[in-house]
């Protein structure tokens, strides 16, 4: 294994470590924006592996033999899929945005066999600093808006732990999957009820300015007959309208978890949607129907939704991480908790 202190991969990231201002490598060879973006006019199935430059960004030679795994439809799909997983959750994300154009295709495509694969992972990159986050303020937080950053900072998000700016990958993921929004949004009517929920998690990171992608969510959600897959349409139009404010969604979404008439695992997701969309005081109200509904049970039901499973920390299931840290930030963390007790 090579060292990264000595590897070329990483000379970016040593001289911004070091000092180096980072807008004088913005459009550059370590730039993973700019690479996504010299591929994204090609022709989604002709993409070329070869013709990217993974060896410029961290583990990208690893990447590309999972996504190149991933494309041949042959074995051990877990091992690929886990890679770009595991990168993700490690925060290390420049070069698993590279593969985001690599993964649409196989995503949309209902006969690959690592379709569901490529899909689950599809968004990772897109998303920095999520696991174990479940506060108002953090969860289902865009932070990379053009409208209050300069474009060569690294937008609120820091750096990964390779030293990448983590905005930078988090921007080159986001604008792949805006890119595929079109061939994106049927995934929403798949006959699979995993497949909807993993799509609406994905369309969730694209720009939505036109709020295209959010009329699309609050329209599957009144012919939607699957309870998990409603509760994932709640969350995703919460988290593209945190990105892009729209203040009769926030009003909607309040109506969503006020009606006794819903499953409780929409009204729990339109519960914690509407929490991170306003500044108000949580009403008594919300209170009582999140501490009735959100039992144990159900909390771990719900770590099917792939907001709340990244959300979850030792012992904690997503959806009690959630009420705990918005709704009863006095008690103490299970983590913390377990870890003390080590010492």
């Amino acid at each position: 294994m090579k060292d990264w202190r000595t590897d070329p991969t990483f000379e970016m990231c040593r001289e911004v470590m070091g000092g180096a201002d980072l807008a004088l490598f913005s459009g550059g060879p370590f730039d993973v924006r700019a690479a996504v973006a010299s591929i994204l006019p090609e022709p989604p199935q002709g993409l070329d592996l070869d013709a990217v430059p993974w060896g410029n960004f961290p583990h990208g030679h690893d990447v590309r033999k999972a996504v190149s795994l991933l494309r041949a439809g042959g074995e051990p799909v877990a091992d690929a899929a886990g890679v770009l997983w595991g990168l993700c959750a490690d925060d290390s994300r420049a070069a698993a945005a590279l593969a985001v154009p690599f993964l649409i295709p196989l995503a949309i495509n209902a006969h690959h066999p690592h379709r569901t694969a490529a899909l689950a992972v599809l968004s990772g990159p897109a998303r920095a600093r999520h696991h174990g986050v479940a506060s108002r303020e953090e969860f289902l937080l865009h932070r990379n808006d053009p409208r209050r950053h300069a474009p060569d900072t690294h937008d609120d998000y820091g750096y990964e732990v390779t030293g990448y700016p983590a905005g930078w990958s988090v921007a080159a993921a986001r604008a792949a999957i805006t890119t595929a929004t079109t061939t994106l949004l049927p995934l929403l009517r798949d006959s699979d009820p995993t497949v909807r929920v993993d799509a609406a998690y994905v369309l969730a990171t694209a720009a939505d300015p036109a709020h295209t992608i959010r009329t699309a969510l609050a329209n599957g959600f009144t012919t939607e007959g699957d309870v998990m897959v409603r509760a994932a349409l709640l969350l995703a139009t919460a988290e593209i309208t945190r990105a892009h404010p729209h203040p009769p969604t926030v009003t909607w979404l309040r109506e969503r978890w006020h009606d006794r008439a819903e499953a409780p695992e929409a009204r729990l997701s339109a519960a914690v949607g509407w929490l991170c969309l306003t500044d108000q005081s949580a009403p008594e109200e919300l209170r009582r129907t999140v501490d009735t509904l959100a039992d144990v049970e159900r909390a771990h039901a719900m770590e099917a939704l792939p907001w709340m499973s990244a959300a979850s920390g030792t012992n904690e299931p997503g959806l009690l991480r959630c009420r705990r840290c918005m709704l009863h930030p006095e008690e103490p963390d299970p983590e913390e908790v377990f870890w003390d007790s080590l010492f």
